[in-house]
């Protein structure tokens, strides 16, 4: 139903590691792409209990393949000891593996053979606008862009059993947590901060742990694929900046059912903090797959002029709106920054009916600044 616009063509010439949260439709984008490509399942048990107590019979088994054929693991964190074996046959038999997972984790605590660089790392997002016929703003700002929660009926109680399912699971199996319960208060403190700077102090007295403990639980979401940072853009002229990190949690839905967000409407505080999300989601995915050298930040001074997205060095700036009419007011931060970086191009997304030109800043209604991010019109 959806076409997604990882399309893994470096796997024409190498093996790949493809990580993403669970339900983002890895295995079914790989089953797609790749029907005919021989595929181990780990989370099938007695694909598991073989090769976890035996894992020589995997290089036994493909060393009857053919040089230059594709073989797919998926769920390969669940047994880090194929690495090597995998490691191998790349070498000794010259096949491509696409690995893949939903946490790199596992595989770095236990010190995992990571193929010596030999296999190029890709991310599988939730979906974005143009993957989706008839996209619907107001939906995917509420209930979020997993597939399954996107389209199903009571997306409340998907959200819930995925929450669920990922401390149970993800988090109590990989990173072997003590007290899930810590883990679990301090879960809603991320998610009530979701997009805002972060002071892991401030959160650690909100639950209770010491700051390095909170920097440790912030790392096991970013190596789980649940969430990540957004670095301050730090080249300056003569205004103090921040330099502490952004951090939003990997889908809109999942932010909103753990910061307890419902029904949420323009116009309101929360829907725009949804909106500011969906965007930045956008520029992160699409930043990503296509492979573009431009990097994602966010700008704020001392006085408290900010920027919602820079791209590049300076080249983009972007403030995120979500008012029917952006007025001059919504547009002190970029101004701001343009007087220290004069050559930025100036972009304002919010619900503006129609696109126009407010001074040097060009204004797109958010339908309208996504057709032209997937087109190719803002970063080139």
């Amino acid at each position: 139903m959806f076409t997604r616009k990882l399309l893994l063509e470096s796997l024409n010439d190498e093996s790949v590691f493809l990580f993403g949260a669970r339900q983002t439709g890895k295995s079914t984008l790989i089953k797609e792409i790749f029907p005919d490509a021989r595929y181990y399942d780990l989370l099938k048990s007695d694909v598991f209990e073989r090769l976890f107590r035996s894992p020589w019979l995997f290089r036994e088994e493909l060393e009857m393949c053919l040089p230059d054929e594709l073989v797919i693991v998926d769920e390969i964190q669940k047994i880090p000891q194929l690495l090597d074996e995998i490691h191998w046959l790349m070498h000794n038999r010259k096949l491509r593996f696409l690995l893949c997972g939903s946490s790199a984790r596992k595989l770095k605590r236990c010190g995992a053979n990571l193929l010596g660089g030999r296999a190029i790392r890709e991310t599988l997002y939730p979906l974005v606008s143009t993957e989706i016929p008839n996209f619907d703003m107001i939906k995917a700002a509420n209930y979020g862009l997993l597939p399954q929660h996107y389209l199903s009926a009571n997306p409340s109680k998907k959200l819930q059993a995925y929450v669920g399912n990922y401390l149970q699971e993800e988090i109590r199996e990989e990173a072997q947590l003590r007290n899930l319960r810590t883990f679990a208060r301090f879960l809603d403190a991320a998610a009530l901060t979701n997009g805002e700077i972060v002071n892991f102090t401030n959160i650690a007295a909100d639950c209770g742990v010491s700051a390095p403990t909170v920097k440790e639980y912030f790392s096991i979401l970013e190596e789980t694929m649940f969430g990540y940072f957004v670095p301050a853009f730090t080249k300056t002229v003569k205004r103090r900046i921040k330099q502490a990190p952004k951090f939003y949690l990997f889908d809109v839905g999942v932010a909103n059912y753990l910061a307890k967000r419902k029904a949420l409407l323009p116009g309101s505080m929360d829907f725009g903090k949804a909106f500011e999300h969906l965007v930045i989601h956008e520029l992160t995915a699409y930043l990503s797959y296509s492979s573009s050298e431009e990097t994602l930040s966010y700008w704020r001074t001392n006085t408290g002029y900010e920027v919602d997205a820079v791209l590049g060095d300076a080249q983009i700036a972007i403030e995120i709106k979500s008012c029917k009419e952006v007025q001059s007011r919504h547009l002190k931060g970029l101004k701001a920054f343009s007087e220290e970086h004069p050559q930025a191009r100036l972009i304002a997304v919010s619900l503006d009916p129609a696109p126009r030109r407010m001074n040097e800043v060009e204004i797109y209604p958010i339908a309208d600044f996504l057709k032209l991010l997937w087109s190719g019109g803002i970063t080139t």
